[in-house]
């Protein structure tokens, strides 16, 4: 039987689509083609307006740019996205007054961070989404990701988070551009 996504995924340009869950602000459901999935969203949910620290997702259309992989978590991943492999050391800075702000950067570091290679499974693949990355302003929000979930799709802290086997098949059919949009 063929994958309902292979046909999805030769049109290239095919949208991960986010609308908020009935009933529940920090829930989603995912929709890529002709698959529905649980996700989690930011604890406050989506906000038009994303402010630094507001535990809003962006109500925005954000491209796909790369991702991290926790190589010794997950092998053999299978993906057209440019992936790097996390080491220890490795930060995302989320500190609005810094130069760095929304950018990657290396331990030992002062400024507000957080870390990519985490003790728990949620960023063992995880996605960076172009929200105020490629045109960045301070304090609009940063490390907007779609990362794993925890059990139960808790909220997450502006991100969005399915399930590992979700995105395990999912992520073989994104791109560098592969437009994630949250409603």
């Amino acid at each position: 039987m063929k994958s309902p996504l292979r046909k999805q995924s030769a049109g290239r340009g095919q949208p991960v689509v986010l609308r908020t869950a009935p009933g529940d602000h920090s829930r989603a459901v995912l929709q890529f083609g002709v698959l529905r999935l649980p996700a989690a969203l930011g604890r406050a949910g989506t906000v038009l307006c994303k402010k630094e620290g507001d535990g809003g997702s962006p109500r925005a259309a954000m491209r796909l740019l790369g991702g991290y992989i926790r190589g010794d978590r997950i092998r053999n991943l299978v993906t057209p996205l440019p992936m790097t492999r996390t080491k220890a050391g490795m930060l995302w800075c989320d500190e609005p007054g810094h130069p760095a702000y929304n950018r990657p950067v290396s331990a030992p570091f002062a400024a507000s961070h957080e870390r990519l290679m985490r003790d728990d499974s949620l960023y063992d693949i995880c996605l960076i989404m172009d929200w105020n990355v490629t045109s960045r302003r301070r304090g609009r929000g940063s490390a907007i990701f779609f990362h794993l979930a925890r059990p139960g799709y808790t909220p997450t802290e502006g991100c969005i988070a399915i399930a590992r086997r979700d995105m395990l098949r999912l992520i073989r059919h994104f791109r560098c551009g592969t437009r994630i949009h949250i409603l």
